[in-house]
């Protein structure tokens, strides 16, 4: 089952987890000027976290979309809301149907977008799924994604990723500590943290077949990584990421503040989480298979630049355009 985040929160009765405060904790007049986020870097940081530049998604009322105000106030809170049966039976049945198809479609087999586990060949992500797919394409767009997205965003959104992540039983591997928008602003140029990610599970998700794990209130600093991204980086990242990954320290300092979630429970649940969210799975340990689609939106004036921490932009396959279609190369 979801147990809410707010739980750990007030049992020990804490206020919100304040960056400028925190210990190591870096003031936004002592960053690097290479950029507003500097990561990815040479020699080890001399602080663990940096305070959030980009305000807080802006707290609303029920009335400018679908979420209501305890909603938005959790997510500001925690960095990820999950809503259990966003979608109807019918509609996970069609959905788990499309995604069968496009995991066995041979000429995905051996393409840059679909990315095998390390060791074999069975398809660990699948990127670009909404130009892959009609009916994913229809989803992305649905208006009860789009106007939950844009809501917590503040504004007019398109989609930067899409992908599903698929876990076998047994045999599907696990996704080291991450925010997404570390690798989005390293790797892609992502400027700012005004995107959000939305993950529809499309299988049960229970405790052994390896559920996204989030640190709660984790989106609410930076936090740097080390080591210089090489040239392509992405075609090792993508089945194992070893860069762009948080220090042991960074992670049990915000991880002793607010624990760790795991939101569970049957296909059709919706989860939302800020794209700075420090996120990641064990591998999956039992016989049933995992799989999640995700759209992420990002705000119109949030475009990606060139990347601030790498040699060159990665592929458009990883980070889409606005109104410009991408179509693979098959």
């Amino acid at each position: 089952m979801y147990i809410e985040a707010s739980s750990r929160y007030e049992a020990l009765n804490e206020h919100t987890f304040n960056p400028h405060t925190a210990p190591h904790a870096l003031h936004t007049g002592d960053r690097n000027p290479g950029g507003p986020y500097p990561t990815r870097l040479p020699h080890p940081p001399e602080t663990l976290f940096l305070p959030r530049r980009a305000t807080l998604p802006p707290i609303g009322s029920s009335a400018t979309g679908p979420l209501n105000s305890q909603q938005l106030q959790n997510f500001a809170r925690d960095g990820f809301l999950f809503e259990p049966d966003f979608l109807s039976d019918a509609e996970v049945t069609h959905f788990q149907s499309v995604l069968k198809e496009l995991l066995e479609t041979p000429a995905f087999r051996g393409r840059e977008f679909a990315i095998t586990e390390p060791g074999s060949n069975a398809i660990r992500s699948l990127f670009g799924v909404h130009f892959l797919s009609d009916a994913f394409m229809a989803l992305a767009r649905d208006e009860r994604l789009v106007s939950r997205a844009e809501q917590l965003l503040g504004g007019e959104s398109y989609i930067h990723q899409s992908r599903i992540n698929y876990k076998p039983g047994f045999e599907g591997k696990g996704f080291n500590w991450h925010s997404d928008f570390e690798t989005w602003h390293a790797e892609d140029g992502m400027p700012e943290m005004r995107a959000v990610s939305a993950s529809i599970i499309l299988t049960d998700n229970h405790a052994f077949n390896g559920p996204l794990m989030l640190v709660p209130g984790s989106h609410q600093v930076f936090v740097p990584c080390m080591g210089e991204t090489p040239a392509d980086n992405y075609k090792q990242s993508l089945k194992k990421q070893e860069l762009g990954t948080p220090s042991p320290q960074a992670l049990q300092t915000l991880i002793e503040r607010r624990g760790i979630q795991a939101p569970t429970g049957r296909a059709g649940g919706l989860l939302l989480f800020d794209c700075n969210t420090l996120h990641g799975s064990n591998a999956n340990m039992s016989p049933d298979p995992r799989s999640n689609v995700f759209f992420v939106y990002n705000r119109r004036d949030n475009v990606c630049r060139e990347p601030y921490a790498a040699p060159r932009r990665r592929p458009e396959f990883l980070a889409h355009h606005p109104d410009k279609v991408w179509s693979p190369t098959l």
